[in-house]
């Protein structure tokens, strides 16, 4: 599948290009980001190239991570990066950061919410996931201004990029 273009009122959503390495490489040295998303640690610049250039391509094509990148209408600034990657058979988990001077603006929220409403008009999704690690407040109130339902609490779900266990949270989103 070919990338999709969304647009809301603020924000336009397409597939991040070559232009946008130093935007994602600059995001991404943010110590939240590289707590609690699973990027590689030190981020260097070869990993957001890589990253942009070969993963999320691959991603459309094989049609299993549909991630595009959120940029606001007015000044093209980055806000975030957002992802649907198939889990299971009708079954998608949302993923995403935002840019640690874009948080608190009801962007995430915004761009979230147009992924998965393409999701659910463009793929035979019928269950979307999200998950974050304990802790990560901001993640939290964006999956439950979705209308999210956290389910539960998984235990020492996943070892973290400092090398520890973590709880994570849990959550679904079913078809409207």
């Amino acid at each position: 599948m070919d990338p999709v273009t969304l647009e809301t009122d603020r924000l336009v959503l397409r597939a991040f290009t070559s232009t946008d390495v130093d935007a994602v490489y600059d995001a991404c040295q943010d110590e939240d980001i590289q707590h609690y998303t699973p990027v590689p640690v030190p981020y260097q610049r070869a990993d957001a190239e890589k990253r942009v250039g070969e993963d999320l391509p691959a991603g459309w094509a094989t049609e299993k991570n549909f991630t595009l990148g959120a940029f606001r209408k007015d000044s093209g600034a980055l806000v975030g990066s957002y992802c649907l990657f198939i889990v299971s058979k009708g079954v998608y988990e949302l993923g995403y950061w935002a840019v640690k001077e874009q948080r608190g603006r009801g962007y995430s929220v915004e761009a979230a919410r147009a992924l998965c409403n393409w999701g659910w008009a463009a793929l035979d999704v019928h269950r979307i996931e999200w998950w974050a690690m304990v802790g990560n407040a901001g993640s939290r109130a964006v999956a439950e201004n979705l209308g999210f339902t956290v389910e539960g609490t998984l235990r020492h779900r996943g070892v973290a990029n400092d090398g520890l266990p973590h709880d994570w949270w849990v959550g679904g989103l079913l078809r409207p």
